[in-house]
């Protein structure tokens, strides 16, 4: 299958042969990056462009895009929404931050919820985690699968193999389809995590985002990061490919999330539609009439 799209060959995207390694992906931007205040100027042309983007995504209404970000606790993910999508016209963007399942929810396939999210033609969809959790989480504590009361004969060595298959098939339809599919893996070191926790627990307006529970899930990073490893290996795909973006400095982040979504956006060629013939005749008919005082 081809992507309905020409996907940015970004040097952090995650190639589809298998050979990704977490262990040896940066965490920091290259030693020649821009000064911060460079990548601040950068950003704020890249998301002029998206925004214009957008709109004729909006008008031209035959594709729409889903961006899908996961990443460990306090890498920046709700500040790089955030921040990439500033100027964007909220009528034509969707952000859905999916939490624990629902029991509705849990009376569904793993992927009901995240498919029922779906942006319609035209927009924006935004994943602020997504049913990649299902073989992070889920395949860190695999005890969450007793609350999904799954057939018998399912849970099982090959559990996650499936769910694997059943994501690649799921973003395969839904890219045959229309639908733009960018997955970004906000990749921050352990060391600038503690930083970052140690900043929340000191500001004031931050203390709400930290609990005893990122810290128990912190001293699981090692599992977390071959859940990541086997995830992200077996599920980066050409139609759908996973970027797995430097996190300690955000601001170089934030750009090259940004650049990546508008180097896809700009090989859709989408445009505001042209009208016919008949139509602008009718125009200059209307135009004359309102123009008459």
């Amino acid at each position: 299958m081809r992507p309905i799209s020409k996907l940015p060959d970004s040097v952090y995207r995650v190639p589809d042969d298998g050979s990704f390694d977490v262990a040896a992906a940066p965490t920091e931007p290259p030693n020649d990056s821009p000064s911060a205040r460079e990548l601040g100027r950068m950003l704020r042309a890249e998301t002029k462009r998206l925004s214009e983007w957008q709109h004729r995504l909006y008008a031209d209404n035959r594709y729409s895009v889903l961006l899908i970000f996961q990443a460990m606790d306090a890498a920046g993910k709700d500040s790089t929404i955030r921040h990439v999508l500033t100027g964007v016209n909220p009528a034509g963007c969707q952000v859905f931050s999916f939490k624990a399942p629902s029991a509705q929810e849990l009376d569904h396939d793993f992927l009901w919820r995240h498919a029922t999210a779906l942006p319609e033609r035209g927009r924006i969809g935004v994943f602020n985690r997504s049913y990649y959790e299902e073989v992070l989480v889920v395949r860190v504590h695999p005890e969450f699968l007793e609350h999904q009361r799954l057939p018998a004969g399912v849970v099982g060595p090959g559990i996650w193999r499936e769910r694997y298959r059943s994501i690649v098939e799921h973003e395969r339809h839904v890219v045959q389809n229309g639908t733009v599919v960018l997955k970004f893996w906000l990749n921050v070191s352990k060391e600038e995590q503690r930083r970052r926790f140690l900043r929340r627990i000191n500001k004031p307006d931050k203390r709400w985002k930290f609990s005893v529970h990122d810290m128990e899930e912190r001293a699981l990073w090692n599992n977390y990061m071959a859940a990541y490893n086997e995830a992200l290996n077996a599920t980066s795909k050409p139609w759908a490919p996973w970027y797995a973006i430097p996190a300690d400095n955000k601001p170089f982040m934030r750009w090259q999330v940004a650049k990546i979504i508008n180097e896809t956006m700009t090989s859709l060629k989408v445009d505001f539609p042209t009208v016919s013939e008949t139509h602008m005749d009718e125009l200059k008919l209307l135009r004359q009439r309102l123009t008459r005082k």
